[in-house]
């Protein structure tokens, strides 16, 4: 019998088991396919990897402006063979945090096929891809199942060849001279400054107003701009406000803003509609766990509504992003500790999950991220805000490397009550790298005055944050 059972092996799998296994606790982790889950193996890392072969393309054709003359050209095989050999050995680094903790892992679908119940441990049987399933017994369950790429029922889009999730998008033979991405979310925004840096011409086709919805609508508009040219010689195109009626072989027919019908020819079409969580084919229903439409419901401490049974990740609802799975497995990680020690610290009541930090980073060419309340956000909130911008070009370090024309900017928003920083925005390149110190500062409840007593390194673009709140009066 095991002290806790795990279904799922993505980032907040394998991070709980981590750290259940360093208190010696007896593990047992359940993956149907590959440790890592999405984000590693057809997720986040994957596109990542590709990523930075475009940007290595884009620098190399753009280097005669710095004095650095080349003639660049790409081999996409080569591409896909690092991306694979990346994915790979991460993989296995995994499985060895795995082994080192003593964490037991088995490779199959799991299920519940009963919760904990006065006192009596639960049960899960794992079905592996060939064989009888075999029924395991744990103290404690944490499920977390993960999310799989949304599909909206448009005509012509099933069981097409030429219509590609994500997943499938990340392993084609050949770089597409048309795109068509339908959505301009997180995924079809990155997958477009990707083929679009790769030469592509990509046409992105989003039913709301904006890209990025949930971006500050100051940067929104900033983001597009940037991206319309990447350098390396495709070009992005937006249709923002149209609906996709169908889909005909690899053209897109959309009703546009105005009313008039439209139609996009492509090569290839991505489907970028979102992702939703995983919440069959594991048990949740014979358990009693309580789904909502968005996902499993869980409390701040990712207890479902049975006892003896977590929740962690994607499965939640809660904050589709790898880095909040992290948070999540670790919150849940300790509250199992308690329930299964039979005791409660003053740590674990503090451990809890809070979502007024969580940063979020779209890793496109250029790059964009963010963390805390938006303007629109504050004012939906009633909060009186004061605020200030400035444009990336005026740190020293990203006009030396983006060239004055560089297109970014880094946008901060305080309370105007009490001058506690409310929110941090940044479109441009190392957004990514630096946001977490604004997280840092949300999540502190930091002041504007606080904020202006700190030293940032010189010269960086993450000055840019101190800069900002010095134009703030």
């Amino acid at each position: 019998m095991y002290d806790v059972i795990l279904i799922g092996g993505g980032p907040a799998g394998y991070l709980a088991a981590e750290r259940l296994g360093r208190r010696s606790k007896k593990v047992l982790l359940i993956e149907e396919k590959y440790l890592g889950g999405t984000c590693l193996n057809t997720g986040c890392v994957p596109a990542k990897t590709l990523l930075n072969s475009a940007k290595l393309y884009v620098h190399a054709r753009e280097g005669e402006k710095f004095g650095v003359k080349a003639d660049p050209s790409y081999e996409w095989s080569t591409v896909q063979r690092w991306k694979n050999e990346v994915v790979s050995k991460m993989r296995a680094g995994i499985a060895g945090q795995m082994k080192r903790f003593g964490v037991e892992v088995i490779e199959g679908r799991g299920e519940i096929t009963a919760p904990p119940l006065g006192g009596k441990p639960g049960r899960v049987k794992v079905t592996p891809a060939n064989g009888a399933g075999e029924d395991h017994q744990g103290q404690a369950i944490l499920v977390c199942a993960g999310s799989v790429p949304a599909v909206p029922p448009i005509p012509g889009s099933r069981e097409n060849p030429r219509v590609l999730d994500s997943t499938a998008l990340l392993s084609v033979e050949t770089v597409p001279k048309k795109l068509a991405v339908i959505g301009g979310g997180v995924i079809g925004v990155e997958f477009a400054g990707l083929f679009s840096s790769f030469g592509s011409d990509i046409t992105v086709i989003e039913m709301m107003d904006e890209i990025v919805p949930f971006m500050d609508q100051e940067q929104s508009p900033l983001l597009r701009r940037a991206m319309k040219n990447s350098g390396g010689g495709g070009t992005v195109e937006f249709k923002l406000g149209c609906k996709v009626e169908k889909i005909n072989d690899a053209a897109v027919n959309y009703t546009a803003r105005d009313g008039t019908q439209e139609s996009c020819a492509a090569d290839l079409v991505l489907m970028a509609a979102g992702r939703q969580p995983v919440t069959e084919n594991w048990g949740a229903r014979t358990a009693g766990i309580d789904i909502r439409p968005n996902g499993i419901t869980t409390d701040d401490r990712m207890r479902t509504n049975i006892p003896g049974i977590w929740a962690a990740g994607d499965v939640t609802g809660k904050s589709l992003l790898a880095h909040s799975a992290y948070r999540m497995a670790e919150i849940a990680a300790a509250d199992i500790l308690e329930y299964l020690d039979g005791t409660q610290s003053v740590s674990c009541i503090k451990n809890v999950w809070r979502d007024n930090a969580v940063p979020w980073a779209v890793y496109g060419i250029p790059e964009a991220a963010g963390v805390g309340l938006t303007e629109q956000e504050a004012a939906a909130k009633g909060i009186s805000i004061v605020k200030a911008s400035l444009p990336m070009r005026v740190s020293g370090r990203f006009a030396a490397e983006n060239t004055f024309a560089g297109q970014g900017a880094v946008k901060v928003i305080a309370a105007a009550e009490d001058l506690r920083m409310l929110g941090i925005h940044a479109v441009g390149a190392y957004a990514s790298e630096f946001i977490w110190g604004g997280a840092a500062l949300i999540e502190q409840e930091l002041r504007v005055e606080d904020v202006k007593q700190m030293i940032f390194p010189h010269p960086t673009v993450c000055e840019l944050i101190k800069d900002a709140v010095f134009e703030i009066h």
